[in-house]
């Protein structure tokens, strides 16, 4: 477990949280085997409930883009820790509540999708910039994302990567609630304490009802396909590049 994400179980409930603040809680391939680890591990004991938060004003700034960078460049890790971590999501019975304050870029917010209980803070922004740094979605967010909230805004949300707010996120139904910046992380503690009250083997069965697994993980799977070829095309070489010169891309 790198100290760059903590883990704490207390009475059934898994804390998971992200803390590479001064980052604004880039994950890096350490950072997702970690959390992978931490989602796989409470499938198979005895946590009640995980809770998914980030430190800082930031939950995630997505996949750190030095990372990226070098995959598109032809290097980086022999195994990258991020597929572990979504098939974990896909498949994991116990229930998901996520705390989201700022923003949550790429799989910051592809990720919600699989959660069963999100918090966003008033000043929470969704952000999918997966087109802009020609790539594609991932998590079976193509999937879910457009079944959650309607073609047209989901491919709005890919296409032109802009920031969707709380209050939209909420109305589109990506979260349950939204509350103060200040009361984020007590509300999602009583939240996450109010499911782990339940009865857990009706929750995990109603959950498994409500998911069909099979088909997250093709979905995930053909992303995934896509999202490697796409990271080692010229465009995603310019998109990266031109990030990093503080410059418009040119993929013209």
């Amino acid at each position: 477990m790198t100290a760059e994400v903590k883990t704490e179980l207390v009475a059934g409930i898994l804390t998971v949280t992200l803390a590479r603040p001064d980052k604004k809680n880039a994950l890096t391939n350490e950072m997702y085997g970690a959390i992978a680890d931490a989602i796989e591990g409470a499938s198979a004991g005895n946590v009640r409930v995980i809770l998914v938060q980030g430190e800082g004003d930031s939950f995630t700034a997505g996949n750190d883009l030095g990372e990226f960078a070098a995959q598109a460049a032809g290097s980086g890790p022999a195994k990258r820790h991020v597929e572990r971590l979504i098939h974990a999501l896909a498949n994991t019975n116990v229930p998901v509540v996520a705390a989201v304050q700022g923003k949550a870029v790429g799989v910051g917010t592809t990720m919600l999708l699989h959660c069963d209980y999100v918090l966003l803070s008033e000043d929470a922004q969704l952000i999918t910039p997966f087109v802009n740094l020609a790539l594609v979605p991932e998590a079976a967010s193509t999937y879910l994302l457009p079944l959650r909230i309607g073609h047209a805004r989901a491919f709005e949300m890919f296409a032109f990567g802009a920031p969707v707010s709380a209050t939209n996120a909420l109305a589109w139904g990506i979260a349950n609630r939204v509350v103060p910046n200040a009361e984020l992380r007590s509300e999602a503690r009583r939240i996450a304490e109010m499911i782990a009250a339940k009865p857990s083997g009706s929750v995990t069965a109603m959950k498994q009802l409500m998911r069909d697994v099979a088909r997250l993980v093709s979905q995930i799977d053909a992303e995934r396909a896509i999202f490697s070829q796409r990271l080692q095309s010229a465009e995603a070489r310019e998109a990266f590049a031109a990030f990093a010169e503080k410059r418009t891309p040119k993929f013209h």
